[in-house]
């Protein structure tokens, strides 16, 4: 790490020793990492005294730095918001990324988007040294979203939930479910997805006792609890969760896909996909699909394995469209 000087508002020298300086961004980088750290484990990981852990953790007050002490046996440290923005620690590599972002982040349904990120980019480019801002501009050249306008979330409600899934906290919310059913939900988060149009939170249901996604745009008044919830394993990717969990959502078109699969094979080539299949027979399983469209419900049917067979009942137009396709394809 290179030699770093921190300047107070009054422009005295906070920390001119290299080595202190770059102890204590360690420590930063820590607290930055997780909500709550043990002092005995912070001090281990910086191989420093207990002492020393404590004018550390000064420095970083002087700085700006709202870093709470826990006392007792499980007490310790934990960086908490402040009054004031303080100075932010970035690699070169964090900082592209978050120029990156910020250019995107105003096509990705942000209220007030484009204005908030640009301004929010002004500020970032404007200390970003010559040689990054060339990196920053190549890449955007570059770099384009295909997800299209959806319903607008708030950047605040966002930033919280991107929070509580970092630390794993225990959150309460409101909920307006699709067919406007609307209940107060106690949930443990663990990621956020940007899927289809839309922002998803994947969490584990406690009243449900299971995992649920919840669309971002239709949940308020999040309450953190400060309650750190379980280890839990999603069953899946987190990013594939929410696309099942969209399939389930009523569609445009529906069919029915009956192939010569028994239940249980099928079940275990299409993992989660396999959802709402049922036993058509022994030796034959029947498998709902659906979409907005003929060419989007296509996408189902690349799911099959080569060599099974299948037939397609329910919907006359897409056995149509799939037999005329399949056929183009076949003389292409």
């Amino acid at each position: 790490m290179r030699t770093a000087f921190v300047l107070d508002a009054e422009h005295n020298l906070l920390m001119s020793d290299s080595t202190t300086t770059s102890r204590v961004l360690a420590l930063l980088n820590l607290l930055q990492t997780h909500r709550h750290w043990p002092g005995p484990e912070l001090a281990r990981r910086l191989a420093v005294t207990g002492r020393t852990l404590r004018r550390d953790v000064e420095r970083l007050r002087e700085l700006g730095y709202r870093v709470e002490s826990v006392p007792g046996a499980g007490g310790g440290y934990r960086l908490e918001a402040g009054a004031a923005l303080p100075p932010l620690l970035l690699t070169d590599d964090e900082a592209v990324t978050m120029a990156i972002g910020l250019r995107l982040a105003a096509t990705q349904g942000l209220e007030d988007g484009e204005h908030t990120t640009l301004t929010a980019l002004a500020k970032l480019e404007q200390v970003l040294p010559v040689a990054l801002r060339r990196r920053v501009n190549a890449l955007a050249a570059t770099v384009r979203s295909t997800q299209a306008q959806g319903s607008a979330v708030s950047p605040e409600v966002l930033g919280e939930l991107a929070l509580a899934c970092r630390d794993r906290e225990r959150i309460r919310f409101h909920y307006v479910a699709g067919d406007g059913v609307e209940s107060v939900r106690t949930v443990e988060p663990h990621s956020l997805v940007s899927g289809g149009r839309n922002w998803f939170l994947v969490a584990w249901d406690r009243d449900r006792e299971d995992w649920r996604t919840f669309r971002v745009d239709r949940l308020s008044g999040v309450f953190g609890t400060r309650v750190h919830g379980e280890e839990r394993i999603l069953p899946a990717d987190a990013g594939e969760f929410v696309r099942v969990a969209m399939s389930s959502v009523r569609t445009e078109l529906t069919a029915d896909v009956v192939m010569d699969l028994p239940l249980h094979d099928m079940q275990e080539r299409f993992g989660p996909w396999s959802k709402f299949a049922t036993a058509e027979t022994a030796a034959t399983t029947r498998w709902p699909i659906g979409g907005d469209s003929n060419q989007e419900m296509m996408f189902a049917l690349a799911w099959i394995p080569d060599g099974v067979r299948y037939r397609i009942e329910g919907n006359a137009e897409f056995a149509a469209f799939a037999r005329e396709l399949g056929a183009r394809m076949a003389s292409a």
